[in-house]
């Protein structure tokens, strides 16, 4: 590597280290004095808090690393500009491209590692930090929580093209109360109806207590009189694990457990749920990009700006061009949610905006 690359390489690489240790300090300054009489009236223990913070870290990292990318690389490029460097590369038979090859690589292997934290650390890391949230607000140290947890109004898409209605359902005793489950066929019209006042699982099998069955016609109307069971055993493939997993929010899984969703809930014609699904797990194969992306994008930035500022007016600039990246991939996203893009192009637009963007401004620097 020429001493060149190195030196352009070293201000980038170190900038980007001290913006995410600078982030990660100020969240948990803020947030520790934003909830310290929580945490003094439940008086949870340091190593408690420890591990709460600590949890917090590969979430973080995923969250703040384009931004410390964009602010390392406007920051350098700004730099350079300032010092008249960029001019004597530039003379010396360098392009844009040549200059910013290692910031590039770099940018490149942020996005690998954003992509493994964001699948293989972050889901586990959120549901570790809820379930510390719990033991601190209950003020224990033991983990407890899990044996008191109860889910409440949990609705969620089945196998065989059943919803589930669920007004409690307790994970460690394996029960259900106030159960109501739709059944539709592949048109998604109603053909079953069932309410139970209780259901639980023994040796793998679900038992509903005082149940009563409905069933429709093509028309949506009952058809004979409603079958009434005291005791009955359910056809329901999901075990209580599956329905403690399917109620997690799509940021709380890995893209193998939200592919795995998606194809439960393509046998229940859950459309729009389906839709939304895929623009999540689309995004998460393309956000990791947005590292490298917004470094293409702070370089015209940066050398743009003038000769007289460079500290000051490179973070302006990357607040700027983050919160106009953030704008434009939020609108995107809503739009591939809401059925008006392909779930692909609703996840990838606004960074091949930036992208096209970003090279045509390289392209016209001087």
């Amino acid at each position: 590597m020429r001493i060149l690359d190195r030196y352009i390489l070293k201000s980038v690489v170190t900038i980007f280290i001290s913006c995410i240790f600078v982030f990660l300090f100020l969240y948990v300054v803020i947030d520790l004095l934003s909830n310290l009489d929580e945490v003094l009236k439940h008086r949870a223990s340091l190593i408690l808090m420890v591990r709460y913070y600590l949890s917090y870290l590969p979430i973080m990292f995923v969250q703040v690393s384009p931004f410390a990318c964009l602010l390392s690389t406007v920051y350098t490029f700004g730099k350079l500009n300032h010092d008249n460097e960029i001019i004597a590369m530039r003379s010396s038979g360098m392009s844009i491209y040549s200059i910013a090859r290692n910031p590039l690589i770099f940018g490149m292997l942020i996005s690998m590692a954003v992509f493994l934290v964001g699948d293989r650390l972050v889901p586990s890391s959120m549901a570790e930090n809820q379930k510390i949230k719990i033991q601190i607000e209950e003020g224990s140290r033991k983990g407890k929580s899990k044996k008191k947890e109860v889910i409440t109004n949990l609705t969620l898409y089945g196998l065989r093209n059943r919803l589930f209605f669920i007004s409690k359902f307790s994970p460690s005793t394996k029960t259900m109360e106030g159960i109501t489950i739709l059944e539709q066929d592949e048109n998604q019209n109603l053909t079953k109806k069932i309410i139970a006042t209780k259901g639980v699982y023994q040796d793998g099998l679900w038992k509903f207590y005082q149940s009563i069955t409905y069933k429709f016609d093509e028309n949506g109307q009952v058809v004979d009189e409603p079958g009434y069971m005291e005791e009955e055993i359910m056809s329901i493939p999901e075990t209580p694990d599956n329905l403690a997993s399917l109620r997690q929010k799509p940021e709380e899984m890995s893209i193998r457990q939200i592919q795995d969703y998606i194809w439960v809930l393509s046998k229940s014609g859950a459309t729009s749920v389906i839709r939304g699904l895929k623009v999540d797990l689309y995004q998460r194969f393309v956000s990791p990009f947005t590292s490298i992306i917004i470094i293409l994008l702070g370089i015209p930035f940066s050398l743009m700006m003038r000769k007289r500022a460079t500290g000051m007016s490179s973070i302006g600039v990357s607040i700027i061009v983050g919160f106009l990246y953030y704008i434009l991939d939020a609108i995107c996203l809503a739009l591939g949610k809401s059925g008006l893009l392909m779930p692909v192009l609703a996840a990838s637009l606004s960074h091949i905006v930036m992208l096209s963007g970003s090279i045509y401004l390289i392209s016209k620097l001087p």
